[in-house]
């Protein structure tokens, strides 16, 4: 676990670490590493991280060693302050996308974009100039759908790092856009963000549920109805089991306090 990037509070759910911290606090460390060019990893955490991470002591130690995991799902959020840690803060990963993005406007800190097609990205960078006029965007990189091999993963860093960019937008999906990143850490010389679906979102590929539904923690709820063939093994397999395995955990945590 990594215990020296910041001094955030943390609670482990299910083995994998949450930090305890506010879209503001992780957003100036994030911005503060980015202006160094010091080459760092933050997980965006949800469900599916989680029982992936419980599933895999290697994926697990992986997430444990981002220097930030923000908790981007509600019960996440939920879980660590009935865990103890009472001002741990939900921050979705759109939200604090951008957020960071709209101090790299502000600001002058270069960001890039790493994964999904072409298309997608070509469309974020569109739709970014309209929102963020000043926004410099240093680098695009669509890397295969399958695993690179080690010469294509050497071109796509010295890509990345020849060109400046402060802040690297990783969107590979969980698992792997959290295996690359911590492969990548001290070789990338940028802060690196794992955010995955946030590339559809920004693209305008995929919308993004309602307000309402966001505050209700039904935000997976609604990329199942809306993706239902491609989502409906992940939510049917995972939630259960984590529901189950949290409050195993959970009640443990309230007989060592009796």
């Amino acid at each position: 676990m990594n215990t020296t990037a910041t001094s955030m509070r943390n609670v482990s759910i299910l083995g994998m670490r949450v930090d305890e911290t506010s879209i503001d606090e992780a957003a100036k460390v994030i911005i503060n590493w980015a202006k160094i060019n010091s080459s760092k990893y933050v997980c965006v955490s949800n469900v599916h991280m989680c029982m992936e991470s419980y599933d895999s002591k290697c994926y697990r130690d992986q997430v444990n060693s981002a220097d930030i995991v923000v908790p981007d799902g509600k019960p996440l959020a939920i879980g660590a302050r009935l865990l103890g840690n009472e001002k741990t803060n939900q921050i979705r990963g759109a939200d604090l996308t951008r957020y960071l993005l709209q101090i790299a406007n502000d600001e002058g800190i270069s960001v890039g974009f790493y994964g999904s097609s072409y298309e997608t990205l070509e469309a974020i960078k569109k739709g970014l100039q309209n929102t963020y006029p000043k926004l410099k965007i240093a680098t695009l990189i669509s890397p295969p759908f399958r695993e690179l091999t080690q010469e294509e993963n050497t071109q796509d860093i010295n890509l990345i790092n020849s060109s400046g960019v402060q802040l690297l937008f990783v969107g590979l999906g969980c698992p792997k856009q959290e295996i690359w990143m911590s492969k990548q850490k001290n070789t990338v010389k940028s802060v690196m963000v794992g955010v995955g679906a946030v590339f559809d979102f920004l693209s305008g590929t995929k919308s993004e549920a309602p307000i309402i539904i966001q505050k209700l923690g039904l935000e997976w709820f609604f990329r199942l109805i809306t993706e239902p063939r491609r989502l409906w093994k992940r939510y049917m397999y995972h939630n259960p089991r984590f529901l189950w395995n949290y409050f195993k955990q959970y009640r443990i945590s309230r007989l060592n306090k009796v």
